[in-house]
């Protein structure tokens, strides 16, 4: 089970100089705006949610994308910043560990230039030392 940051019953935690911006606060505001069914036309309420979660570049690149044209971006952008959002792409930014970030780092070691050069052989010197 996923629980927002948002929907937590932490007291004060939206009172104060550091209050946090909920999600209600963002979409709440955009649907008393433009009529009851306003919050269910933005673009993440109307696709899948793991395309904001998502590890995929492609899918990352997606949610961007559809943020783009959204009319609360700089609002959800301000409450994920607000509440340090852990990860997702929000207000079309991408987030880890509550900081905006250009790109998610692919699992595994990353590759070093230096070691892939040292690690290639000649074919013709190997079999050269075998043979002797």
């Amino acid at each position: 089970m996923t629980v927002l940051f948002s929907e937590l019953l932490i007291p004060g935690w939206a009172e104060g100089e550091n209050a946090k911006i909920g999600l209600d606060a963002v979409t709440g505001n955009y649907g008393s705006t433009f009529g009851e069914s306003g919050a269910t036309t933005l673009p993440c309420h109307n696709t899948d949610p793991e395309t904001f979660f998502s590890d995929k570049p492609a899918e990352i690149s997606y949610a961007k994308a559809l943020c783009g044209d959204c009319p609360v971006q700089r609002a959800c952008l301000q409450g994920a910043l607000s509440r340090q959002e852990p990860v997702g792409v929000w207000g079309g930014e991408l987030f880890e560990d509550g900081k905006v970030i250009a790109a998610k780092r692919m699992p595994g070691r990353p590759r070093n230039p230096v070691e892939l050069a040292s690690a290639e052989v000649d074919f013709a010197e190997l079999m050269a030392s075998v043979a002797s």
